[in-house]
């Protein structure tokens, strides 16, 4: 028995997985079994499973295929496994990644302790402002659903050199996938959606990092979304050739020649940032692109449709809980003029809403009264009728719903709660 093994084995170590796990919720896999249910199943089965895995016995159950559509089209295949499985996976994660990050690139910003999405950005930034502003954006085709496994996993034995976990890892790899249509065998790619995946992922493509150093390009890879910065149109068209044939040449990997191109950065969306040139200081700074506010606008929409069953106060919350995420991710770049736009907006449905509510005309001049509106005017307003987004707009009930009035109902403002978060992330 492999000491690395025993380490991943370790009382710990899954008990930090587990936790880990159960955390992130999701879907149960193929046997059903949910994460609430996860903590009894371990229970009743991990002494077994342990053992199974320590003499080579142990068989990963098949994902569960689930798809999902893209952004721009097309669907994303998904592998679920059972919660038993991530549990596992998480436990090789926890003990390989900390022996695997020294040896990754510093420009590798996906799926790493310490790194993130901003800091890829922030690098491209600093590319583009140095001047680099012609862009060649490498796109993977399927990159999860095509990793030859025999390569991959002699990326991992040079690494870790430990016969038990590599056949633990290889059997991840070798699980197959449960379909409508039944079982299929995974001779290729590492299913996306494993704890294990992103990991794999970055051990793949770290051959890849590290020919771009030996080249000396300026790059920034977030998993399989991978920009090159030169300072020509000559210099992209001859790395963007090169490269690519390196890819598929020496790693086994599939490059879509029909998105890989040749931009500059007004045209590029990475990472659902856009990229601008300030007119003022004449620096290149990023924003939201416009696909990922209008993807944003459409989300608001949904949790703000009249016909929507909920109060106006879970409505609110739900609302408050999306814009929260979607700016914390997004506060690096500008988008000043969006969320006013966005804050008008919604107050606008939610107006719509608490009049749709209100019903009769009764309770609805009860309603502008109780907010300080005459009586009279509120009668008059009361006996306008249905038609919404005229009254919510041209009425009093825009004075009567006001932005205070919302904000004392729980209402975060897009734009305050914007300014707040791109303030730190300037300091």
């Amino acid at each position: 028995m492999s000491e690395l093994l025993e380490k991943i084995l370790s009382k710990d170590n899954m008990n930090t997985a587990y936790k880990r796990v159960c955390a992130n919720k999701g879907a149960g896999g193929v046997d059903g079994v949910s994460v609430e249910e996860l903590g009894d199943h371990i229970k009743e089965n991990w002494e077994s499973i342990r053992n199974q895995i320590r003499s080579r016995k142990y068989k990963p159950q098949p994902v569960r295929r689930v798809e999902i559509p893209k952004p721009n089209g097309g669907m994303r295949k998904l592998g679920i496994p059972t919660v038993m499985d991530r549990v596992i996976q998480q436990g090789i994660v926890q003990v390989i990644s900390p022996i695997c990050e020294p040896l990754f690139s510093e420009w590798s910003y996906g799926f790493r302790p310490s790194k993130s999405c901003e800091m890829a950005i922030r690098q491209l930034l600093v590319y583009l402002n140095e001047g680099y502003e012609w862009i060649v954006d490498i796109d993977l085709e399927k990159f999860f659903d095509n990793v030859p496994q025999d390569k991959l996993m002699s990326l991992v034995h040079d690494i870790i050199n430990d016969g038990d976990t590599e056949s633990l890892i290889r059997k991840y790899l070798k699980a197959g996938v449960m379909t409508t249509q039944g079982y299929e065998e995974t001779k290729r790619g590492t299913p996306q959606g494993g704890n294990l995946s992103p990991l794999l992922s970055n051990i793949m493509l770290n051959e890849l990092d590290k020919e771009l150093e030996a080249r000396g390009l300026r790059f920034t890879r977030y998993a399989d979304d991978c920009v090159i910065a030169v300072k020509s149109e000559w210099s992209a068209k001859r790395v963007m050739g090169t490269v690519s044939d390196w890819i598929q040449r020496k790693q086994g990997l599939k490059v879509n020649m029909t998105k890989t191109h040749i931009t500059r950065p007004m045209k590029l969306k990475y990472l659902g940032f856009g990229f601008y040139k300030d007119s003022k200081t004449k620096e290149w700074k990023c924003r939201p692109h416009q696909e990922s506010v209008k993807k944003f606008k459409d989300r608001l929409k949904v949790l703000t449709c009249r016909k929507m069953p909920g109060t106006v106060t879970s409505k609110i919350e739900k609302i408050n809980q999306v814009t929260r995420g979607w700016i914390n991710y997004y506060a690096l770049g500008s988008m000043k003029t969006a969320m006013t736009e966005i804050d008008a907006h919604l107050r606008t449905r939610l107006r719509v809403i608490i009049w749709k509510q209100w019903k009769v005309r009764k309770k609805r001049q009860w309603g502008l009264q109780k907010l300080g509106i005459g009586k009279e005017l509120a009668r008059l307003t009361a006996y306008c009728g249905d038609r919404y987004y005229w009254i919510a707009t041209k009425t009093c009930v825009a004075r009567a719903i006001s932005k205070d009035v919302l904000t004392r109902a729980g209402l975060k403002s897009c734009l305050d709660y914007y300014k707040e978060r791109h303030a730190l992330k300037l300091c």
